[in-house]
């Protein structure tokens, strides 16, 4: 949640139960950096850090939870035009796991071929996270998080390219527009005809909701409006 996670605010979940945290949406190079200003000039949350300060800053937020947790894995979302910028800041030693964002759909980001309008080219999407896979740190990790059910988007299909890639994990908004439920549908397709670490994410307010994106075969959860005043309402590890 762009604006909202960074490391202070990952301190306050991580006595929650939760094993990894996710910092960001943060914004990667003078192309989205300039975007979220518009953003931010419209009232909206948003991290607004200049790029000869990104990665020192970002540097420190991961810091921040791993001086208190060293044991607890770190996920950063950047939002990118071109993977050279996801690739420059994934040297940050502390830092485990890299989130190429093709979810957010905020229209400053759209005209520039960012955030989910990246589904709209699954061959380029799968070229653009390819260069990252192989130019980080093999020690680190790659996740993509990409919105599910937009317009004009075969999500079977992106997953697959996406799984071809070597990516470590797919983190799907399982968003079901018109309903305050997650589309569980589309988890189940993705998990029954790929080989990927799919994290579900989409309404998980309560231990049932969690459990029933595991059931429908979700290998992991990850929680994002239940936990934006930075507590929890219900035990996370009863999921």
């Amino acid at each position: 949640m762009a604006g909202i996670t960074d490391g202070k605010f990952a301190l306050k979940l991580i006595p929650y139960g939760f094993d990894v945290v996710s910092i960001g949406g943060y914004n990667a190079d003078s192309e989205t950096i300039a975007a979220g200003k518009k953003i931010l000039e419209r009232g909206r949350n948003e991290f607004d850090i200049e790029l000869e300060k990104l990665y020192s800053v970002i540097e420190n937020e991961v810091n921040i939870i791993k001086k208190r947790y060293p044991h607890i894995k770190v996920s950063l979302n950047l939002r990118a035009i071109s993977p050279e910028s996801i690739i420059a800041i994934s040297d940050i030693i502390n830092l485990d796991i890299i989130e190429i964002n093709s979810h957010c759909r905020q229209e400053e980001l759209l005209k520039i071929n960012c955030g989910q309008q990246m589904l709209q080219s699954p061959h380029k999407l799968a070229n653009f996270t390819k260069k990252v896979v192989d130019g980080i740190n093999p020690n680190k990790k790659v996740s993509v998080k990409m919105r599910a059910n937009v317009n004009g988007v075969d999500d079977l299909k992106i997953a697959k390219k996406i799984e071809n890639t070597g990516v470590d994990y797919l983190h799907i908004d399982a968003i079901k527009p018109g309903h305050l439920e997650a589309d569980l549908n589309i988890i189940r397709e993705i998990s029954e005809n790929t080989e990927i670490f799919i994290i579900g994410n989409n309404s998980i307010v309560d231990v049932k909701r969690g459990k029933e994106m595991l059931d429908a075969g979700a290998s992991g959860i990850s929680v994002a409006r239940a936990a934006i005043n930075g507590k929890l309402n219900f035990d996370i590890s009863k999921i």
